[in-house]
């Protein structure tokens, strides 16, 4: 395998949720998110709300930044322009989304080649009403993902990944999958290392007996196979919060 100081980076990312009392200073953090602005984009319809609150953040970080599509000073521009938006809300969001991503990406491999730790929230997605209104954002701002930063106070493993056969497909989509040796992979990694039972992390199953599986058998499959076999079944629900947003789908 090649091997560089980025690959390096990249291949060592694992999420860090516990962090010392040293603080991020702000030419550090700007440098972050200058770093997350040179990623590549569709409209640039990004903003970043940064909060240094180290006893408001989640883990105590010493830096939460939280992306948002932002929407509304894009379709200011466009009033500068004598333009109206025509293109639906969904393809905006989606370009957004995009644009979103890549930012956030970018950030977290800046902040983790300075020596930081970092850990994505997904959190932002269902509770994005609590975010708009903590940072007051206007309409038309949907936070859509955060990221704490700081000096990591742990050193955890890299998590487990897919084998790259069941990842890298060529030419075209595979007819037959090796499902089981993909999920054998998974699943005895994330429990070698004793994951879940650490963390204590374990999805309450509701519709499965609780004693199918303990800490000593419950891998990242099934733990996963949970959450989109459990949660947010109701799709009108996620239309609601973004069209408390301004944003109609």
């Amino acid at each position: 395998m090649k091997n560089n100081q980025v690959i390096k980076t990249l291949l060592a990312h694992r999420s860090i949720r516990k962090y010392t009392d040293e603080g991020v200073d702000r030419e550090t953090i700007e440098t972050i998110v200058m770093a997350g602005q040179q990623a590549a984009f569709a409209y640039q319809i990004y903003s970043v709300m940064l909060s240094t609150r180290k006893d408001k953040n989640p883990f105590k970080a010493p830096v939460l930044l939280t992306i948002c599509v932002d929407l509304y000073k894009f379709e200011r521009i466009m009033e500068k322009r004598r333009w109206k938006t025509i293109q639906n809300d969904l393809t905006l969001l989606m370009f957004g989304m995009e644009d979103a991503s890549y930012m956030a990406q970018n950030m977290v491999i800046a902040a983790e080649s300075l020596g930081l730790g970092t850990c994505y929230l997904g959190s932002p997605l269902w509770a994005m009403d609590k975010f708009a209104k903590a940072y007051k954002l206007p309409k038309r701002v949907v936070p859509i993902v955060q990221i704490t930063m700081g000096h990591p106070a742990e050193e955890p493993p890299v998590r487990p990944r897919y084998p790259l056969n069941f990842t890298l497909f060529e030419d075209e989509y595979p007819k037959d999958l090796d499902i089981e040796s993909a999920m054998k992979a998974m699943d005895d990694g994330y429990l070698a290392q004793e994951y879940y039972k650490k963390a204590g992390f374990m999805i309450d199953p509701t519709q499965v007996k609780k004693e199918d599986h303990t800490f000593e058998n419950y891998g990242w499959t099934e733990h996963i196979s949970r959450k989109l076999g459990l949660w947010m079944d109701d799709i009108d629900e996620q239309k609601e919060l973004l069209k408390e947003r301004g944003i109609n789908i």
